[in-house]
């Protein structure tokens, strides 16, 4: 999904879409994300939920509207380097790296992956428990992570899940 072609394509293609008719696509084309969203959560769930993201950016106009007018960069990472993912919002737009970013806004630096899911779907986001707990480490503004978590808990709504 991340190839601009199909970025390109989707977003062309919306503007001709209800925002229902946007999610029923979202959901169709994200069937992976939601098996792992309701199973065990696996490394893969990340490369799944931002392959969700970066779709339902392109054909939902109301979870598009979401990110407008947002600028924000993110460094996600395992604490033993294994798994580094970057993702920049900048215009109404979302760009995935594969490798580290050296200019962010929040840099989190989980324990494992059940750790960050955690936090990204609890309902009461209690982002002090991992954090005391050592199953999560943040390094600046914290607004940002509270961002993702919504955009995260807003895709997993438009699914049904």
């Amino acid at each position: 999904m991340r190839s601009k072609f199909k970025r390109t394509i989707l977003g062309s293609i919306s503007h001709l879409l209800t925002d229902s008719i946007g999610n029923f696509l979202t959901r169709f084309f994200s069937k992976r994300l939601e098996k792992e969203l309701l199973g065990e959560l696996t490394d893969e769930c990340l490369e799944l939920l931002l392959e969700g993201m970066e779709l339902a950016f392109c054909l939902s106009k109301g979870y598009r509207r979401n990110i407008k007018e947002f600028k924000g960069a993110y460094l996600l990472k395992t604490g033993d380097h294994l798994v580094v993912t970057s993702i920049v919002f900048d215009r109404g737009k979302m760009t995935v790296y594969e490798d580290a970013i050296a200019d962010w806004d929040i840099r989190v630096t989980i324990k494992d992956v059940q750790a960050f899911w955690k936090f990204v779907f609890s309902r009461d986001h209690d982002i002090l428990n991992l954090v005391l707990a050592n199953e999560i480490e943040i390094d600046g503004n914290l607004n940002y992570i509270y961002k993702f978590g919504f955009l995260a808990r807003d895709l997993a709504h438009r699914l049904g899940l």
